[in-house]
């Protein structure tokens, strides 16, 4: 098998010849068709998340064909399609686990974190944990469901039942939210960054009520907004934008110091809440909706020797939606 590894902390990936894996018990061991890039494939590499483990292969988008199976691992999922996320083991036992907030879990262990991910030709995961994706006929469309998608949802649940709904950061989550805000019938105000307009663009052609910069105020108070760009600084002006009772959701994993505000912004029961990880309910949930709300997602491909291109592509914000690797390209 043939991986791009993070040997050093900010340094570039290297390519790497490794021994074919091996599937252990409860595991899967999975031929990678496609494997998107998420920004917090970027923490990872710049060192932005705490105690990353090199030499690591990053990656939690993947989409792939089971290989072989370990022991316990059940023997029908033998060629089929599964999708592995970001949570790619619980321990089960934790009052986390326990009370049903696995994404929560005191022993967890990440996919492209801490367990090596999907930016490699092959990938051992958690068999409980790789969903099956036997209705999704295009492994390149399917992989940025597998966290631009889920984090996505399940920030969308954490904005509660917002008619008028600001995304800021239009990038791989947004524009599939967007998707899915439109099925559901709720308006959608876009921010991007300063001057983006094919970001805005392309939230216009999305369905978006309204598209912007960051900078600017909508035309309408929010219900709820959700934040994807990394940036602090963009709490207080979502809660600027969001009306009394409202929420605002910090759907990464990573972001800038959040600056001093008033209180008045804080005041008539505006919320800030944060959303971690995900839960292999919404998994479930989302997989099965996504068909239904007819969700496209716009893809840009490279060949996995490319993985460090595609991460300084999606750091300058070179392309609209997401970045793939796609292992069988030329």
């Amino acid at each position: 098998m043939h991986a791009m590894v993070l040997r050093k902390v900010g340094t570039p990936l290297v390519g790497e010849d490794r021994r074919d894996l091996v599937a252990g018990p409860g595991e899967l061991r999975i031929r990678v068709e496609a494997c998107a890039v998420c920004r917090t494939d970027l923490h990872v590499v710049d060192g932005d998340l705490p105690n990353v483990p090199v030499p690591i292969v990053p990656g939690h988008e993947i989409v792939g064909r089971v290989l072989d199976v370990g022991p316990g691992a059940d023997r029908a999922l033998l060629g089929r399609r599964v999708g592995v996320p970001w949570l790619g083991h619980t321990c089960g036992t934790c009052p986390y686990c326990a009370s049903g907030a696995e994404n929560l879990c005191d022993r967890p262990l990440f996919t492209g974190y801490t367990r090596d991910g999907g930016f490699a030709t092959e990938v051992v995961a958690d068999a409980a944990f790789a969903f099956p994706m036997d209705g999704f006929a295009d492994p390149i469309a399917a992989a940025p469901l597998m966290c631009a998608g889920l984090i996505g949802w399940r920030s969308l649940k954490a904005a509660g039942p917002a008619a008028r709904l600001g995304l800021y950061g239009f990038g791989a989550a947004a524009h599939i939210l967007a998707q899915v805000c439109r099925w559901q019938g709720r308006e959608v105000y876009a921010f991007a960054r300063p001057g983006d307009k094919p970001a805005q663009d392309m939230a216009m052609a999305l369905g978006a009520q309204w598209a912007g910069g960051s900078d600017e105020k909508p035309p309408v108070e929010l219900d709820a907004a959700i934040l994807f760009a990394p940036v602090g600084a963009l709490v207080p002006t979502a809660l600027a934008a969001v009306r009394k009772g409202g929420r605002v959701v910090c759907g990464g994993i990573h972001m800038s110091d959040i600056p001093s505000f008033p209180y008045s912004l804080l005041w008539e029961e505006r919320q800030i809440v944060s959303v971690a990880n995900l839960t292999r309910a919404d998994a479930t949930e989302f997989l099965a909706l996504a068909p239904l709300a007819r969700i496209e997602t716009r893809t840009h491909l490279y060949p996995l020797a490319a993985a460090n291109l595609a991460l300084d592509d999606l750091r300058a914000g070179r392309f609209q939606g997401a970045a793939v690797l796609v292992p069988d390209a030329a």
